[in-house]
């Protein structure tokens, strides 16, 4: 019982941090990309319930890693950790999911920009193209120098007309350092979080078959991180184990892969239930999969 009610408040702790972290990030996120606009046009802000819903799936995928490496470093049963990782995971899910629907009639966090202004003189650059604004950067047709490899500066005094539009504003920054793996992650927990909105305002009954199919499926995993006697390669070994499911989740969820896979099943199976029941399969298989290996121990210990 000790140790259950440690890793309930471990399991707490990690998600409430995690979410409101992953909210925070995803909130400024959303003011650098309006910030990034040179001029701002109107640009809807996105409100306290778009965040939280794009930041519930990573905080209950992390809190579930996390909780399950903290179980493996404490030694506990797999059958009771497991279950209660399970019960928590759901418990969570359902506290959350249902706060987040209130939030909706909140006004937005972030309110829409009008405008961003630049002094004249601002200097603006992508690839090798290079503008000098000679007014403010909100005077959207305002005069500007423009540098263009191989070319002389081209003077702009008015930017509209035939042959005289070369460079509109550009956005600022100009690249994108966020590397490709990041990207992905993200792209893919936005599409997860769509997915767990839709199906709760879809009913709950849709909702709570495929959030706890999911946990179900992760929690089962386990075996995971006790695989070395290194704590911290096996949450790296975990954590990408976790980005596979993600992965399978969105890939499963393509319309043509869930529309293929009815077919196979010859519609007897209800298309939107097809994803938990994948997840439920692999669940099994890896449950007993850990009942094998413990047994297999269990008797070598003996020995």
């Amino acid at each position: 019982m000790k140790n259950i009610a440690k890793l309930t408040l471990f399991f707490t702790l990690s998600f409430i941090i995690l979410f409101v972290v992953a909210i925070l990030l995803r909130l400024l996120s959303t003011w650098i990309d309006l910030a990034r606009i040179v001029p701002v046009s109107v640009m809807p802000g996105e409100d306290a319930a778009q965040a939280a819903w794009k930041a519930f799936p990573a905080a209950i995928y992390m809190s579930i890693l996390l909780s399950l490496s903290y179980t493996t470093r404490r030694k506990m049963p797999a059958p009771a950790a497991i279950i209660c990782i399970w019960v928590l995971g759901i418990a969570f899910t359902v506290g959350a999911s249902i706060g987040i629907s209130r939030t909706g009639d909140l006004k937005p966090a972030i309110r829409s920009l009008s405008s961003l202004h630049g002094r004249p003189g601002l200097i603006l650059s992508r690839s090798e193209n290079t503008m000098i604004l000679l007014r403010e950067s909100s005077v959207v047709r305002g005069p500007r120098v423009v540098s263009i490899p191989g070319q002389p500066l081209i003077y702009q005094e008015v930017p509209v007309g035939p042959n005289n539009t070369i460079l509109g504003l550009p956005a600022l920054p100009f690249t994108d350092d966020t590397p490709w793996f990041m990207q992905s992650v993200d792209i893919d927990f936005t599409l997860s979080a769509r997915e767990l909105e839709s199906r709760l305002n879809a009913g709950f009954s849709l909702f709570a078959a495929y959030a706890f199919s999911l946990i179900i499926l992760l929690g089962s995993f386990r075996f995971i991180l006790g695989l070395s006697k290194w704590p911290l390669a096996n949450l790296f070994l975990g954590a990408l184990v976790f980005r596979l499911i993600l992965a399978l989740e969105v890939f499963l969820n393509s319309r043509p892969i869930n529309n293929l896979i009815f077919s196979f099943l010859k519609e007897r199976v209800p298309s939107v239930m097809i994803t938990p029941l994948v997840f439920c399969a692999i669940s099994l298989l890896v449950i007993f999969y850990t009942l094998m290996t413990n047994i297999a121990r269990a008797r070598r210990d003996d020995d």
